[in-house]
């Protein structure tokens, strides 16, 4: 089929073969792009949520082979925020208008439930959707955190093929992951998941079944990120020429799941000038300016060279604020619903 028809069946259907998802993304991607914007605006509108990010551990008891997290890395400056930190750093973002807070670390057993639902109980005084992304916990943790008042939950997949996935995460099993996700969207999180895009001996073909996942759970969310190689792991001599690819499995993403919300990732950013701006321009609606406060920005290293590291984070607000109305867009006055359009 043309690439011209299988978008408008796209636009359309919101309905796409494996087959026809390969041929998407082996298209040059300026046609792709501008039909998942188009979808983007007709079910989303021009608004773009913003998300408060605090990244409140980088302590993690993983070793993914691309993550500079990983435990294995002895180079990285361990941190855990206090309360106190937490807290600063949420009233921080609530004071700039943000109505969502993402709190996020590395797997780290330190926050039983019990800790978890103390700082939760005293950041919903702020009137604001609080999203954990924490990595694998049991059925009932999950049911506990929900019950605690947390709404969202990110937990990315990173890859859906097997095979690779075994390769990249010792000691892990993928069909826990997979268990955790379904067990997020029948307690009734709103779900999102995600890949890194670029990662060795991955194919056209599994990044297309990774599509099919996303429609398959009816992801709430969905991140795209290209695999940006850290020096400290075993991926470091990976290639870094992904943000084409990144950009073509997000726009696809957009055209079968239309009404979701898909982030414009600081990785974009991180490899691509105005990278931020080229993902909300191609199916993207939400930004994660980074909120924690202090040195510790720079701790969080999951891959080198993050962008606005030695920034305040309202310096943060301000340069993304521009850059969302320099793109012609306005920031969302909403608490970022998958159901709302503004």
């Amino acid at each position: 089929m043309k690439i011209g028809k299988l978008l408008e069946k796209a636009k359309t259907e919101h309905s796409l073969s494996k087959d026809d998802i390969i041929e998407l993304l082996n298209s040059d991607g300026i046609l792709l792009c501008k039909a998942a914007d188009e979808v983007r605006e007709k079910y989303k509108g021009n608004n773009v949520h913003l998300r408060g990010l605090i990244e409140f551990s980088n302590i993690c008891g993983r070793s993914c082979y691309y993550c500079g997290l990983r435990s294995e890395n002895k180079k990285v400056e361990r941190y855990r925020l206090s309360d106190e930190e937490i807290f600063l750093s949420a009233q921080n973002a609530v004071n700039a208008g943000y109505k969502t807070l993402v709190l996020q670390s590395g797997e780290d057993s330190y926050y039983t439930v019990d800790r978890l639902c103390r700082i939760i109980e005293n950041l919903r005084k702020n009137d604001v959707v609080i999203t954990l992304s924490i990595g694998e916990r049991t059925f009932e943790e999950y049911k506990i955190l929900k019950e605690a008042g947390v709404e969202r939950y990110l937990l990315r997949i990173e890859t859906t093929d097997r095979n690779l996935y075994g390769a990249l995460h010792p000691k892990m099993s993928i069909d826990n992951r997979f268990e955790c996700l379904y067990n997020l969207k029948k307690l009734g999180y709103e779900t999102g998941t995600g890949v890194l895009v670029g990662l060795p001996n991955q194919t056209i073909s599994s990044l297309a079944e990774d599509i099919l996942f996303f429609k398959e759970l009816n992801a709430d969310m969905v991140g795209i990120g290209p695999l940006i190689p850290h020096p400290e792991t075993p991926l470091k001599d990976a290639s870094k020429d992904n943000f084409d690819m990144a950009l073509k499995v997000m726009a696809v993403t957009r055209l079968v799941l239309p009404d979701i919300n898909i982030p414009a990732t600081t990785a974009m950013e991180t490899i691509r000038k105005n990278g931020r701006i080229i993902a909300l321009n191609s199916g993207a609606n939400v930004v994660m300016p980074n909120m924690t406060i202090g040195k510790y920005r720079k701790y969080y290293e999951i891959y080198p060279d993050k962008i606005c590291i030695n920034d305040s984070p309202l310096k943060c607000i301000d340069c993304i604020k521009l850059k969302i109305e320099t793109a012609g867009r306005k920031v969302s006055q909403t608490k970022g619903y998958r159901n709302d359009i503004n």
